[in-house]
């Protein structure tokens, strides 16, 4: 037997078989405008890093071509970054209660995956093409300093990169994916005792 069950006319019920349809509600409704609220501030702050290192170009005239290379690269690791990340938007809309709990289930499965391939395949472009910039953009102005200077300036900033990347980054994919799981976990046990009430 298949389900296909409108929620909204659920919900509207006030049905005892059901009784966390408002808490699902409101943890899904959180969850998306926390995502976007967090996808459009990314944008803003990736676009302002972005201008921001474009004028510095442009104001300073670096002579060597890894400055410019470094600088090309960590633009466009930040617009790449920015394009995949924007491709969450259909999924973070305004949620539609006309569908099933199935059909809702499914959109927040659609959304894990592409947050997966977001925390992993992007993430990793995104760190390896900006450490690469940044170490390119570097060494006009670190070829200029004494060796101790040099190297203590690539260490604070690569230590930097690396707790970027080995502490905060885990910490926020293991937040992001707790969350979406809550969630995914609330959808499936509505549609498991929607199925059973169904039988």
């Amino acid at each position: 037997m298949t389900i296909n069950i409108n929620l909204k006319e659920l919900w509207n019920e006030q049905s005892t078989v059901i009784p966390d349809h408002k808490e699902i509600l409101k943890k899904a409704d959180k969850f998306r405008k926390k995502g976007l609220r967090k996808l459009i501030l990314t944008n803003i702050l990736l676009i302002i890093t972005s201008a921001f290192i474009g004028f510095i170009w442009y104001y300073y005239q670096p002579e060597m071509i890894t400055t410019k290379i470094g600088i090309v690269l960590v633009i466009l690791a930040m617009i790449i970054f920015l394009i995949y990340y924007n491709l969450m938007i259909p999924e973070l809309k305004k949620s539609d209660y006309s569908l099933s709990s199935t059909e809702y289930l499914q959109k927040i499965l659609k959304l894990k995956e592409k947050q997966k391939f977001l925390q992993t395949t992007m993430l990793n472009i995104y760190f390896i093409m900006l450490s690469t910039g940044i170490a390119l953009y570097m060494y006009e102005y670190a070829s200029r300093m004494k060796l101790f200077w040099t190297i203590f300036t690539y260490f604070l900033t690569f230590l930097w990169i690396a707790i970027n990347w080995f502490y905060f980054r885990p910490k926020s994919i293991k937040k992001q994916d707790k969350a979406i799981n809550e969630l995914i976990e609330k959808f499936g046990n509505l549609s498991s005792q929607l199925k059973k009430d169904d039988q």
